[in-house]
């Protein structure tokens, strides 16, 4: 693993030396987020904090940069590498630009005191993650959300080459957990800072990482790309999914899909469907979709949330089987929706379908 930044190896991580997930071996390149997933108490923060010396090794080690952890000072380590985890800082009598400024302390002399380049720095940190406008509010005063991002800044006042994050978007809007997140990537691929994460949030996990670390049981369930990663019988297994679905292409946790015969027919393409789609999931009504190309976005949310899809192969015209189930099933149903269709060279039996639905006194138009 020498080409690795941050590396374990054959590391056991657990409590009083019983281990609970054992034998992980991870190499992290500069500059790569890193994101831990799972279900709660699977262990993600148990190695979080066993890689920054919050607990005790039972096995392995850890090495920053090809040196061991354990051979690391405190004050050295927190140049190296910052921290936020979840647990209430407790504070006293503390402004949040206080807070915001103990990051720097691994910089100063004995007497804890700041320099202007210090003071300068606090700035920017309490800027980069907009929290400027608090500086002189009690710490123990603000939101939540308001302090993830306090703490965020001083964890970037530290100038550090490791960044580990324990759930960082908790508690924030998603104006917030976007700035965050984006400014975490800005970190990463500009200034080559490493970003280790846990986060809940699988649908932000695919997007914002380099590579995923699934967790679960005694060992590293699965590792490597969101692509490879993030599917829908991989989040199933790993979360214990016995109703809904995952779509890897959307990253969205769907509901079960409404149980039944169905009593509606969507008539749709181009992703005007999904709209009618939802809504009748959500009045808990089963539907039938038609007719979907399996490259269009409505097949996507359809194969999750409808009873009954017709489908065609992608760029072909309509085939007789095709067209014939959907006759059918406008015959079954005793409503049919016609949620807006574009029509083609293509696909140009679509119009006779509109009009065999017209024809039987059961179509409406959506919007």
């Amino acid at each position: 693993m020498a080409d690795y930044f941050f590396s374990t190896k054959a590391l056991n991580v657990g409590y009083d030396g019983k281990p609970l997930i054992k034998d992980i071996n991870l190499g992290i390149k500069k500059g790569e987020i890193v994101t831990l997933i799972g279900p709660n108490g699977s262990g993600k923060s148990t190695i979080l904090k066993s890689v920054t010396k919050q607990l005790k090794l039972i096995a392995g080690v850890v090495e920053i940069d090809g040196e061991d952890l354990n051979g690391i000072t405190a004050k050295e380590l927190a140049k190296k590498l910052a921290v936020m985890l979840t647990e209430r800082m407790k504070t006293e009598l503390m402004t949040c630009r206080d807070i915001v400024a103990t990051g720097r302390y691994p910089y100063t002399g004995r007497l804890g005191l700041l320099t202007p380049e210090d003071e300068a720095i606090v700035d920017e940190a309490m800027e980069s993650v907009m929290v400027t406008e608090i500086q002189n509010k009690d710490f123990n005063a603000i939101s939540d959300g308001q302090r993830q991002r306090v703490l965020l800044a001083r964890a970037l006042c530290q100038k550090p080459q490791i960044i580990i994050l324990d759930e960082p978007t908790s508690f924030l809007d998603i104006h917030h957990k976007l700035g965050l997140l984006s400014l975490l990537r800005t970190m990463a691929k500009e200034n080559d800072i490493t970003v280790i994460m846990s986060l809940h949030e699988i649908d932000l996990a695919q997007k914002i990482s380099d590579r995923v670390i699934c967790v679960k049981g005694d060992y590293i369930y699965k590792s490597g790309t969101p692509a490879e990663v993030f599917n829908d019988e991989m989040v199933r297994n790993l979360y214990g999914i016995d109703k809904g679905s995952y779509d890897s292409l959307f990253g969205s946790i769907e509901l079960p899909r409404p149980a039944g015969t169905p009593e509606v027919l969507v008539l749709s393409n181009c992703g005007k469907g999904i709209p009618v789609y939802r809504q009748l999931q959500k009045e808990n009504r089963a539907f039938a979709a038609a007719v979907v190309y399996e490259n269009d976005m409505d097949y996507a949310a359809a194969k999750h949330l409808a009873a009954e899809i017709v489908t065609e192969k992608p760029f072909c015209e309509i085939s007789d089987e095709t067209y014939e189930k959907t006759c059918r099933l406008m015959e079954s149903c005793s409503e049919i929706i016609d949620a807006g269709v574009a029509v083609g060279p293509g696909n140009r039996r679509m119009e006779d379908l509109l009009e065999r639905a017209k024809a039987s006194g059961k179509l409406v138009k959506h919007g």
